[in-house]
């Protein structure tokens, strides 16, 4: 099949959804402009922000975008394009975009309040507390398979043959690997790109809040900066160990999360986005030619055995969880309601950044989806993200793929479209994971208010101390979990925060005797995929003793993570219905 056919058919439904969908959900919410945002009632210059529509866009798609719409599909394929490809238009435009639209809309009603703190509201105290613990248990997994995946990018290498490159060219660092392969180092150009757009990040957030730019020299000066650093990188890329770079990394994390949002995260995000958008475009642009050209989907369209296989698990649930946040995710509920609820100026903003943004992480998800079907082959595919013998690196798979594709529609080398590949992706998940250490440390003050009512300890209000816990919670899960063993709790739970989330926003309708329908039908779908995919993941971390079953040696802490996540869950559900029953009895007798 021309891939044109899936790209044209799949974003001409997702532009539909968005044209036609949200106006009705609106309606449904009850939307008005008239009502003042939180960014206006409690502006203070740190968090409470009030931000021009276009940057607040930036800032949000780039954080709940992050490397999940690319590497979710990824590693899906392996179960064939057709079923992940219908499941990135129907969970985004049905699940993932409503998800993300009536969070932000109930916690804007709720005075810019968290997921966590709404389900205080809505479910009581007990229902709270195990919301908040999981919210924090998943941030952790979340941040622990970011931080691998950043230090994937930003050592990437490949063999130098594969990247077109001979011995005499010096378009990359190259060295010779173990088995005597000589490689080229890929990820240290987007190292010195990620270090220079942090440094200008400040420069960026001055002008703009303090000097009051307009916005069209920021935008010049941004692609600037974007453009310039990768330059540089190419003439100096900094080349450090996976094992190096998490320190780094957690170094820098640590100093960016409990900083004001206006100086790091937010002009930082605005510089990144202008090389994410860059990216989107010339991946439309590469598949359009590749479609024009005459160029089929090289995977096959169904190849269910070969996923199941290679993956872990049956096509149901684990490809709905695998796909993550190209279709639905949790993460996406902490999103809207930590940090661009508290930037957004009006009411409506629901509908063009709640769930637009959304819709365009669904466009990402599908082209990448497409690119690695047709531009890379299934062989080396599989080689390089199922290997027999280490850790598999979907974040290498996608760059070779943008390669390859660039390669063929401008001639440009692969080497170099392989470097543009991991500056996307690299500014996606670097960009979400100082946003989700910032919101566990949140959801770590949250907590520590509640445990300790009237009496909290100094110590816990010190945003160094909170930061430091989410940081060290983050780099112990790093270091005990490879990204393939972990994606598929993280996947689980994520979504299962979707599904918890939409649950607390159809309680929050119902006690305002408004219709729910379309947040109750999403989270019982995802509820039951979540739990099925945790159950069965428990199950192979757990082997035959003879004394019962022990579990497998080196899966301790993600088979504690998914005991826990679990547990909590279920304590979740069960206050839910119980409070959902309540309503609905209550309702009747009115």
């Amino acid at each position: 099949m021309n891939v044109l056919i899936p790209l044209i058919v799949g974003m001409g439904l997702l532009v539909l959804a968005a044209s036609t969908y949200p106006y009705m959900l609106c309606r449904l919410l009850g939307v008005d402009d008239k009502n003042p945002t939180p960014a206006y009632r409690f502006r203070d210059g740190r968090d409470y922000v009030p931000t021009r529509t276009h940057v607040v866009f930036a800032h949000h798609f780039s954080v709940i975008a992050g490397a999940g719409p690319i590497v979710g599909p990824t590693l899906a394929l392996v179960y064939g394009w057709g079923p992940v490809w219908l499941w990135i238009i129907l969970g985004c435009a049905l699940f993932g975009a409503v998800h993300d639209m009536t969070g932000m809309f109930v916690s804007m009603r709720e005075e810019g309040r968290s997921i966590a703190d709404m389900a205080r509201r809505s479910l009581g105290g007990s229902g709270y507390l195990l919301f908040l613990v999981f919210l924090i248990m998943i941030l952790t997994l979340i941040n622990a398979i970011f931080l691998n995946l950043s230090c994937k990018a930003l050592t990437a290498a490949y063999p130098a043959t594969m990247l077109k490159l001979t011995p005499a060219d010096h378009l990359l660092h190259t060295f010779m690997s173990k088995d005597g392969v000589l490689m080229g180092r890929i990820g240290g150009i987007a190292t010195t790109s990620v270090l220079i757009i942090t440094a200008f990040a400040p420069l960026i957030g001055w002008l703009f809040y303090k000097k009051h730019w307009r916005t069209l020299p920021l935008y010049v000066l941004a692609i600037v900066i974007g453009i310039a650093s990768v330059a540089v990188g190419f003439s100096f890329p900094v080349l450090l160990d996976e094992g190096t770079w998490r320190y780094v990394l957690s170094l820098y994390i640590f100093a960016a999360c409990w900083l004001p949002v206006w100086l790091v995260l937010q002009p930082r995000d605005f510089i990144n986005v202008q090389i994410l958008y860059g990216g989107v475009l010339a991946l439309m642009a590469g598949l359009i030619y590749l479609g024009l050209h005459g160029h089929v989907m090289s995977a096959d369209m169904f190849s269910v055995a070969q996923g199941a296989r290679f993956s872990g698990g049956p096509i149901w649930p684990f490809l709905f969880i695998t796909v993550a946040c190209g279709a639905i995710s949790g993460f996406h509920s902490m999103a809207v309601t930590g940090t661009t609820v508290k930037q957004i100026t009006s009411e409506s903003e629901v509908r063009r950044i709640g769930y637009n943004a959304m819709i365009l992480e669904g466009v990402l998800a599908l082209m990448s989806l497409l690119l690695l079907a047709s531009a890379l082959p299934t062989t080396e595919y599989l080689n390089i993200v199922f290997p027999a013998t280490h850790d598999g690196n979907p974040i290498l798979a996608f760059s070779i793929a943008m390669g390859y594709m660039l390669n063929n529609m401008t001639g440009l080398k692969v080497a170099i479209g392989a470097v543009l590949g991991i500056l996307v992706l690299e500014g996606f998940v670097l960009t979400t994971l100082d946003t989700a250490v910032r919101l566990c440390r949140y959801m770590l003050e949250e907590f520590w208010s509640f445990v300790f009512i009237g009496k909290q300890p100094a110590l816990l209000r010190n945003a160094f101390f909170n930061t430091a816990v989410s940081v060290g919670l983050m780099l112990f899960f790093a270091l005990n979990s490879t990204i393939m063993s972990a994606w598929k709790v993280f996947g689980a739970g994520n979504q299962l925060i979707a599904a918890l989330a939409m649950t607390i926003v159809s309680v929050w309708l119902l006690q305002r005797a408004r219709s729910y329908w379309f947040a109750l039908i999403p989270a019982i779908v995802m509820t039951v995929t979540t739990f099925a995919t945790l159950m069965i993941s428990l199950k192979h971390y757990l082997a035959p003793s003879g004394s019962g079953l022990l579990i497998k040696e080196g899966q301790m802490p993600l088979a504690f993570a998914t005991a826990l996540l679990l547990i909590l869950a279920t304590g979740v559900l069960i206050v839910s219905i119980r409070k959902f029953r309540e309503l609905r009895l209550e309702r009747k007798a009115v």
